[in-house]
């Protein structure tokens, strides 16, 4: 097998066939790019996406390396050196790869583009993102990843566990008046609607939609106050990127002007700052979504309360 370095351009040709040996006793996974064969109970899993590391968490799978060094609380023991660094979600170190031998590579979100250079490393699967049929997509991604382990019956006990807590949270959200989520980042606002990368608060949680016809952009639709106080919604969702990459958040200050302030969301106490690091670092892992989904139910069971104007 040839291994890339760091800088290495791949060729254009299709990647190597795997060992005869391999593919006798692998099994074919189709994923978001392709059908890939893996080996059976692979040992040496190494992960460049936080929601594929989740799912493999809640599913009892331990892995060889990790990329990044950013986790959320509930992935926290993956910052111990025991977990070998791989470089960033975004950019593989290929020197480490090379010394770590994985016998299967995760990929998926930030790190989907390198699919390619790394699939040539080693079998690859890349698991896709959520969108218009986000919850879907999650289970789909938790399927996937329990065949490959023998791990198919504690995933069926994960997405039923699941299903129950949403279909219930959908039930309460239905009533409780319209939604609008916003991502606060170096002071702009960004509003995200259905089918958007956070759209699973309308299209699976039930929030109704306070404002009609947001593009479902990766990046959202750039807002201002203005905008916030004109649609005026019920329930303001916010996730401030900037605390989700480690950084000096500023989501509060942003949006705790005399504008914002007149809005419905602001007067009844019901702006939500959804947890960061699982609302837009890690997305579609099984175990963040529930914990979204526990969050947006907390505050919809918190009793309602007047907070002064402007």
């Amino acid at each position: 097998m040839t291994w890339l370095l760091r800088g290495d351009v791949p060729a254009p040709s299709a990647p190597a066939a795997a060992p005869s040996s391999q593919a006798a006793e692998g099994h074919r996974v189709t994923h978001a790019q392709g059908t890939t064969v893996v080996p059976r109970n692979p040992q040496r899993v190494v992960v460049f996406d936080l929601a594929a590391l989740d799912i493999l968490q809640a599913l009892g799978v331990d892995v060889l390396g990790v990329a990044g060094d950013q986790f959320p609380l509930h992935l926290a023991p993956f910052g111990d050196a025991k977990y070998r660094r791989m470089g960033t979600l975004f950019e593989p170190d290929y020197e480490a790869l090379h010394a770590a031998r994985p016998d299967l590579i995760i990929t998926g979100g930030r790190s989907s583009a390198k699919y390619a250079n790394l699939s040539q490393l080693a079998p690859t699967v890349d698991l896709p993102m959520g969108g218009a049929n986000y919850l879907d997509t999650v289970v789909a991604n938790t399927e996937l990843l329990a065949g490959i382990f023998g791990k198919e019956e504690k995933a069926r006990e994960l997405v039923s566990a699941l299903r129950q807590a949403v279909a219930s949270l959908k039930e309460t959200a239905a009533t409780r008046g319209k939604g609008l989520v916003v991502l606060v980042t170096g002071g702009r606002i960004s509003a995200y609607g259905p089918g958007s990368r956070f759209g699973i608060l309308h299209g699976d949680f039930g929030v109704p939609v306070a404002v009609d016809g947001l593009t479902a952009s990766l990046h959202g639709e750039v807002i201002s106050s203005e905008f916030l106080r004109e649609k005026n919604p019920d329930w303001l969702f916010v996730i401030d990127r900037d605390a989700g990459m480690g950084q000096q958040g500023g989501a509060q200050q942003v949006l705790g002007n005399e504008l914002v302030r007149q809005t419905t969301a602001w007067q009844k106490g019901q702006v939500v700052y959804l947890d960061p690091m699982n609302a837009y670092l890690i997305g579609g892992g099984i175990q963040a979504v529930k914990h979204l989904r526990d969050q947006v139910a907390a505050a919809y069971a918190a009793p309602p309360r007047q907070v002064a104007g402007p």
